[in-house]
This record gives structure tokens, C-alpha cells and sequence, in this order.
């Protein structure tokens, strides 16, 4: 009995390492940072820098730049390396040299130093933690404060060589597909010649006409096996007859979150992620409006619904109808849904607006 015990731990902790083996922190990481310093506080005034990281990893170990901004304020851009425990998923972040620095006020630009924590939740991935930071003049303290950061696919300014080396390694897989169809057209040459030639692009032609709604049954697909995140641009699918309010057909729709439940009573509180900087939005629910330019505060936006189990889907569209005074305009939507309860963090501009699907499953 002990023996099987034994072998029941080891094979657990052999499924826990390797899931923590398989982490890989490498690619782009965007959110902000934000002082404590009490002066500020004080003040009132308003100390959230937006901040970008671009991560090479390898093994425990990595590499990269940080970007760091506000307005026209202040802009830096930094080299960095830091280290990741894949065991207890702590990363140590820290800025070694200003690689390019623009500020309006005078003085020494800080460098940081980042004690952060991963984690995985509803399928987005979030590094969270606190900062340290010193000046670059004479090391003096220059204060501390608090990070957030979620895994994007884009940059705000451009892709890092090492991030497009990357991607051009990964790209070789596909090159076969290419080679197996140049090697088919000997083979069918004969009778492609005799047959007329312009029949045989025309029926290439029609499945082109067809793809742009494909994004949507494809989602549905993924929405059956359980996987309910996607960052695809979406169409969304008004009722008959009924045309699609402006903002939503003329921006771009991006699938943010699909929540699939069995119960039928959706309740919803959307507040500010972060500093409150005058973001106001409108929320659309399977194209009609249901709340018109509210301000995000701490205080959140309530809203509740019924799930139609006759309707395949639901969708609400969080709408932008400002930046406010920190671009982009970002939201955490809390979700209750029966027993279950889904934080969705959103972000979205005067060109593209944030989905969340709803499906009723019983």
C-alpha cells in the first residue's frame, strides 16, 4: 500500500513539474504600473504609466526590453533580464540600461526592478506584482508601487528582432503544405490542359465569398469542446431584418471571452481597471443598447439578464465612446452566472470594440 502511494505522489509530481516546465514567458506583456508614493496620493494626482515588456526566455533565464510611458509626459525604453521560478511561478524583472528616454520634466530617469506573479485565469494569462526604482544619476530611491500585466499578441510600438526571429522559426512547419501542392499539378496537368482552365478557379473563387462569416461557426465549434477564449475578430449576427447600430458595424468586433453555462441568469458589474481616469462606455446586448455613455468608477455598472435557451447565442459588446485621460479604455467586467463567477479584464478604442459571448447549455 505504501509502495502504490509513493508511485501515486511521484507520478503527481512528475505531472506537476512538467506542466510547470512547460511555461514559456517569451513573447509581448502590456498593462501599467503605478506609484504608491504617498505625496501623490496626497495630491490627487494621477501616477499610472502605461508599461510594455518583450520577454525572450530561455530555460530559467531571460532577456528583453521594457517600454515605459505616459502621454507626453515621460517615454523610456530599457534593456532587461530577469529569472523564472516555473515551480512557484515567481519572476524577478530588472531593468539594466535606458536604451531611449524623452521627458518634459528635467532630471535623471529611474530604473526598475519587478517582483512579479504568474497566473492563468479564464484562459488569459497575467503577471502581477510590485516595483522597486532607483535613479539612474545617483541611485537614490526614486519610489515603488504596483504592476499589472496581461500577455497581447501586438505592440504599441514594434515587434523586438528576437520576437520575429522567433516567429519565422515557427513558420518552417507549414512550408510542407506549400510543397504538396507544387508536386499534384504534374500529375493533373493533362487533364487540367484539356479541361477549360477557367472552371477550376471559379470553383476556388465561390469558398473565398463564403469565409468572412466562418470566424463565427468556428467559435461555436470551439464553444462545444470547452475552449472559450479567442482574440479573433468576430461578425456579429443581428436578427432578421434588423440593421446593426453604427459603432458596431462600422469598428472592429474582438471576441474577448465566450462563457458557456447552464444557468440562465446572467448577472453583470463592470468597473475601471485601474486608475480612475474618466472612461465612459455604452453596452450593447445582442445589438440593442442597454446602457448609454456611463462613467467607470469603483462603483460598478450593473446589468442582468435571461439567457434564451432557444437563441444559439448572446452577445454584449462593451462599446469606447472615449480613451479617457490614460489611453486605452479598459474595464473588469465581473460575470456571476449561476455557482460560477468570471473576471473578464477588457480593453477597447475609438476602432475596436470588446465581445463576450454568451451560450446556454443545460
Amino acid at each position: 500500500m505504501k509502495r502504490k502511494k509513493s508511485k501515486f505522489l511521484f507520478f503527481i509530481f512528475c505531472c506537476l513539474a512538467f506542466s510547470a516546465s512547460a511555461q514559456d514567458l517569451t513573447g509581448i506583456w502590456r498593462g501599467y504600473f503605478v506609484s504608491n508614493g504617498r505625496m501623490a496620493q496626497l495630491l490627487g494626482e494621477d501616477d499610472r504609466y502605461k508599461f510594455e515588456i518583450q520577454i525572450e526566455q530561455n530555460d530559467k533565464k531571460f532577456s528583453g526590453v521594457t517600454y515605459s510611458y505616459k502621454t507626453t509626459v515621460f517615454y523610456g525604453k530599457a534593456s532587461c533580464y530577469g529569472t523564472f521560478n516555473k515551480q512557484t511561478r515567481k519572476v524577478l524583472l530588472e531593468e539594466q540600461k535606458i536604451v531611449e528616454v524623452k521627458m518634459l520634466s528635467g532630471g535623471a530617469p529611474c530604473i526598475m526592478t519587478c517582483f512579479l506573479q504568474y497566473s492563468k485565469m479564464n484562459g488569459e494569462e497575467i503577471l502581477e506584482g510590485a516595483y522597486t526604482s532607483i535613479s539612474t544619476d545617483d541611485s537614490l530611491n526614486c519610489g515603488r508601487g504596483t504592476v499589472f500585466l496581461r500577455r497581447v499578441e501586438n505592440s504599441d510600438f514594434h515587434k523586438e528582432p528576437f520576437l520575429v526571429k522567433r516567429e519565422k522559426k515557427k513558420t518552417p512547419p507549414a512550408s510542407p503544405a506549400p510543397r504538396a501542392i507544387t508536386q499534384t499539378p504534374p500529375k493533373q496537368s493533362a487533364p487540367l490542359v484539356r479541361t477549360p482552365p477557367a472552371q477550376k478557379p471559379a470553383a476556388e473563387a465561390r469558398p473565398k465569398q463564403t469565409t468572412p462569416p466562418s470566424p463565427v461557426p468556428q467559435e461555436n465549434e470551439r464553444v462545444k469542446i470547452g475552449i472559450s477564449d479567442s482574440l479573433a475578430n468576430i461578425h456579429l449576427q443581428p436578427d432578421p431584418g434588423v440593421a446593426l447600430p453604427p459603432v458596431l458595424a462600422t469598428r472592429k468586433n474582438e471576441l474577448v471571452k465566450t462563457i458557456v453555462t447552464n444557468a440562465r441568469e446572467i448577472s453583470i458589474n463592470i468597473y475601471d481597471n485601474g486608475t480612475i481616469d474618466n472612461d465612459t462606455v455604452s453596452v450593447y446586448l445582442d445589438n440593442k443598447l442597454i446602457l448609454s455613455k456611463q462613467r467607470l468608477t469603483t462603483k460598478p455598472l450593473s446589468l442582468n439578464f435571461t439567457l434564451d435557451d432557444k437563441k444559439e447565442r448572446h452577445e454584449l459588446v462593451m462599446v469606447a465612446d472615449n480613451l479617457g485621460d490614460i489611453p486605452p479604455n479598459t474595464s473588469l467586467m465581473v460575470v456571476t452566472a449561476g455557482t460560477e463567477r468570471y473576471e473578464v479584464r477588457i480593453s477597447s478604442t475609438e476602432q475596436q470594440n470588446a465581445v463576450v459571448l454568451f451560450k446556454y447549455s443545460p
